[in-house]
């Protein structure tokens, strides 16, 4: 019987029971979602570097890595495993704007990769191991020839193998491109033994030159007397300064390994931890994000969720009071009855459970899958979904607590007799309000007065609707705001910090006066980029020479530095370092020197934590460094090939990649806006019918004393509208506030500044006002339907 009861229940408040199912089904489905998003980049990722051997240090020196450098760093205590590794961008001959970082590891116990197709590595072989990624959206199959470009030497072989590499999870050229872009770049593995074989034709190449400069004539000038010159002293000299990365596994701290390699090498090298290689940092860093915006918003949906279902329940189980009465006038017991009830919030909460387990996990796979939106950043062979730990308590206790709550509303009308609970509810009496006792009240309208003395008299609807609407405005400005704020950060990008055509990248410790050369024929602007260590943390130092503006610095608030030879300028990110006018002191790695410079600002920095010099700067401290990349306006067909150039990279091509990021920020956008729209609805359409079944008698009493249908509508659509301005008042600076938090929290390493367009505050604000005024006409709208005599009958 109480069974049959339960559903016919359920379909007498249908819209109260669907409103709290699918409240609960979007509380449950964003969190877990949100929550599962992160522990899956986790679990993922972190399963793909173990696979990978991804290592956890990476030493770099300018001047290379002899064999007996690796031998002393292999023998150092708590070292596992290391090896020479070399990875440099080469262009691919006969394609236009399309490159690959060529890879070679001495070691294949580090810094591997897992092969998806073809033939499994061999330290012989002669073939290229090719990113599957870009072999699939360059239309390259196994079998097939690839040549590139190495300064200067063509490296030609059979594609053997299609892979997936720890090392370029994220596929980026450098750090200014911050989305992989497998159409122009890749990445490919080659042998010891063919990377051997490359120096052998490049030094006989040299050598044949040098003779054809001593006027010897190129008759005499052949394979077999070259080879005599070339012996493998030579080719180990080539390769130790080809070889300028060591990779290893350790789990030393760095501190400490820094010690011992500087006592095995009796120099200091740079010493980089993965938590700071782009890779490992990026991916972390999502999960990181992953786990704010988890905290966050999700935890918001939730907790208005089972607010909403505190606030119905209560309604709900005044409403059926009588009903309660009946039951134990027909001798049920206490216990049964309140089992009976306290089973709706059990019904609600299992349902809207299972509904949002698997809200969850669509959500979580429209982000986290190949196809998904992290599948244009991630390239990984698992996409496996995981669910954190503590997400099954939560879920467990989230159903628990809705039980609880049922019980707790019903325990409360379970009190007295039978005959006290067979009386219908009648609202509390009223003292006059506050307002009451000033002149202006007796001035205000009818309608008004109405509405105000409604909303004291029922606070806690009141307050959940009004936290319906600021947790609305909250996601819709957080959501529409960071869109803008990446927007302009594109933009700001773009126009006002990169004004060259194309950056042509130059190979590690270029030659400073051929690339100065190399500058003067190209025009531009040119900038070195070297680790500096300064009071103890990593840095970049930024020489910039840029006279023709095609690579701009820019201060906190966007505007262009005109830069000083007279100090150094901090990144936003180390302005707690120093203040302007104090001196700071730096070493570059390499060297046992030790330079101090005068602070004179701070600029925004786009990616890394930098300290900022002129060239004029360096040279007057005698700082050594080489030519990173060369800024010009020339396109990329009309620079000649060099022996210093790296690669090349389209500005065009770049920010291609950025807008790639939009579109991902854009979906998630969407979806916060949707949810938002969801919540607004749902939250006030259950609210505003609460709001009517509490006052049907007096709906019923005004139509008794003459108020038509229209007017009473305008009552109830007016006290909507009421407490959607002031939800509208708190909702944007707390959402300004929530999103300055996220973009700190989110995007600290790009110094993004807070940018709304006027757009976000209309949307937001119209988007909230069209649902609130919906949802009013929609509970306006019964009132045509009200039973007058039901609503005003009751005992005296």
């Amino acid at each position: 019987m109480l069974t049959r009861k339960l559903f016919r229940t359920a379909w007498g408040y249908k819209a109260q029971f669907i409103s709290m199912i699918l409240m609960i089904t979007l509380g449950i489905g964003m969190f877990l979602g949100f929550n599962m998003e992160w522990k899956t980049i986790e679990a993922d990722t972190g399963k793909f570097f173990e696979q990978t051997k991804y290592a956890d240090y990476r030493l770099y020196s300018e001047k290379g890595f002899t064999k007996e450098d690796l031998d002393k760093i292999s023998a150092i205590e708590g070292v596992d495993a290391a090896t020479r590794y070399l990875s440099v961008n080469l262009d691919i001959k006969g394609e236009k704007n399309k490159s690959l970082a060529l890879d070679v590891s001495e070691n294949n116990s580090v810094s591997t990769f897992l092969v998806t197709q073809g033939a499994e590595y061999d330290k012989s072989g002669d073939g290229f191991w090719l990113s599957d990624k870009f072999a699939a959206a360059n239309d390259y199959q196994i079998g097939d020839e690839l040549v590139l470009s190495f300064q200067g030497t063509v490296i030609s072989g059979e594609i053997v193998g299609l892979i997936k590499s720890g090392e370029h999870m994220i596929c980026v050229a450098d750090k200014n491109q911050m989305m992989p872009d497998y159409n122009t770049y890749g990445y490919a593995y080659i042998s010891p033994k063919k990377l051997r074989s490359v120096l052998e034709v490049k030094i006989k190449s040299d050598f044949a030159d040098e003779l054809k400069q001593s006027n010897v004539p190129e008759e005499f000038i052949d394979d077999s007397l070259t080879k005599l010159f070339v012996t493998d002293e030579m080719l180990s000299d080539a390769a130790d300064k080809v070889f300028a990365q060591v990779n290893l596994l350790s789990g030393l701290s760095k501190e400490a390994l820094e010690d011992k390699i500087k006592n095995a090498l009796g120099r200091t090298i740079m010493v980089t931890p993965k938590d700071d290689h782009v890779v490992y940092k990026e991916a972390m860093g999502e999960a990181e994000e992953g786990k704010t915006m988890g905290s966050v918003l999700p935890v918001l949906f939730l907790a208005i969720a089972i607010l909403t279902m505190v606030t119905t329940m209560h309604r709900i189980a005044t409403k059926e009071k009588t009903q309660i009465g009946t039951l134990k006038a027909l001798g049920f017991k206490n216990r049964r009855i309140l089992r009976h009830y306290t089973s709706y919030g059990l019904f609600i909460g299992l349902v809207g459970a299972g509904l949002g387990i698997a809200l969850g996990y669509g959500v979580c796979k429209l982000i986290m899958s190949e196809d998904g939106m992290m599948g244009t950043y991630f390239d990984m062979p698992d996409w496996s979904a995981v669910i954190p730990g503590f997400c099954y308590p939560v879920l467990i206790g989230t159903v628990l607590l809705l039980t609880l709550i049922s019980y707790l509303s019903v325990r409360q009308q379970l009190k007295g007799t039978a005959a006290d609970a067979l009386r219908p509810y009648s609202p509390k009496k009223m003292r006059k309000i506050f307002f009451e006792r000033f002149r202006f009240w007796n001035k205000l309208s009818f309608g008004t007065k109405w509405n105000i003395r409604d909303l004291s008299r029922h606070k806690s609807r009141s307050a959940m609707t009004l936290f319906g609407i600021v947790g609305c405005m909250v996601l819709m400005v957080g959501g529409l705001g960071m869109r803008d704020t990446m927007s302009g950060f594109l933009e700001l990008l773009d126009k006002d910090i990169s004004n060259y055509t194309t950056k042509v990248n130059l190979i590690d410790d270029a030659d400073l006066k051929k690339s100065k050369e190399l500058y003067e024929e190209l025009g531009g602007d040119w900038e070195s980029l070297c680790g500096i260590s300064m009071g103890g943390d990593t840095v970049t130092l930024d020489i910039i020479h840029n006279p023709n503006h095609m690579l701009n610095v820019i201060d906190e608030y966007n505007n262009r530095i005109e830069l000083s030879d007279e100090g150094v300028y901090l990144c936003l990110r180390l302005k707690d370092k120093a203040d302007i006018g104090d001196e700071i002191e730096f070493s570059p790695y390499g060297s046992k020197d030790t330079f101090k410079a005068k602070v004179l600002g701070y600029n925004r920095s786009v990616m890394t934590e930098s300290v900022t010099m002129t060239e004029a700067l360096a040279d007057r401290l005698g700082i050594e460094y080489s030519i990173s990349s060369i800024y010009t306006d020339k396109k990329t067909d009309e620079i000649k090939s060099s022996d210093l150039i790296a690669g090349k990279q389209d500005k065009t091509q770049l920010m291609e990649t950025f807008n790639s990021f939009v579109q991902i920020m854009d979906s998630m956008v969407i979806i916060l806006v949707v949810a938002a729209v969801i919540l607004g609805v749902v939250v006030l359409y259950n609210l505003g019918i609460m709001s009517y079944v509490e006052r049907s008698r007096e709906l019923a009493t005004l139509k008794v004393l003459g108020f038509r249908n229209r007017t009473i509508g305008k009552l109830l659509i007016s006290q909507n509208i009421w407490l959607t301005v002031i939800g509208v008042i708190i909702g944007l600076p707390a959402g300004v506030g929530v999103l300055q938090w996220l973009l700190t929290a989110l995007a600290g390493e790009y110094e993004m500044k807070l940018m709304l367009g006027a757009l976000t505050y209309s949307v937001s604000i119209l988007l909230t006002f069209g649902v609130s005024l919906l949802v009013g006409l929609m509970v306006a709208g019964k009132n045509k339907k009200i039973d007058m005599v039901e609503a005003l009958k009751g005992t005296e």
